[in-house]
């Protein structure tokens, strides 16, 4: 699994682009109001700023968003071409930053369901036994590892 992280800098491009990912299958994603340092930096009234960046910046008051997602590592490609499709060449000022980020746990990233499913037609784990498996097996756990620590430091 990977986190994606596309900051969009071309947001009029946002609905095209999350009605895209949605198309290839990526079924959830958050997005975040943000906004890039020199745009930050150009709003305030600072010395160092010259009025030149500032002008350059201030037209169009025009922050980004950042879209993370939680995808599959084979679905990588798919939201490359969707984003390339959609935004363009990444290369190209003012479009965006996509990079991901490896993940080895994830937790309360299946809550969509396929048309047509049910969330009944799926199993559920009961809570009670995920929890009496952390008390029976956490507890021994971290009791060696605080003797392990005590060890090392005498």
């Amino acid at each position: 699994m990977k986190l994606m992280v596309l900051i969009l800098n071309k947001i009029d491009s946002l609905d095209y682009l999350l009605e895209g990912l949605t198309s290839a299958g990526i079924g959830g994603a958050t997005i975040i109001e943000s906004a890039g340092l020199a745009m930050t930096l150009s709003k305030l009234d600072s010395s160092f700023i010259s009025s030149s960046i500032r002008a350059l910046f201030s037209a169009g008051d025009v922050d980004n968003r950042t879209i993370l997602s939680v995808i599959q590592d084979d679905q990588l490609e798919t939201v490359r071409k969707v984003v390339y499709t959609t935004i363009g060449d990444l290369s190209q000022p003012n479009t965006g930053i996509l990079f991901t980020i490896p993940i080895d746990f994830a937790e309360g990233t299946k809550k969509n369901y396929a048309k047509g499913e049910d969330k009944d037609d799926y199993e559920e784990v009961d809570d009670g036994d995920i929890n009496d498996e952390i008390e029976e097996y956490g507890d021994d756990d971290y009791e060696d590892d605080n003797d392990m620590e005590e060890e090392q430091e005498d």
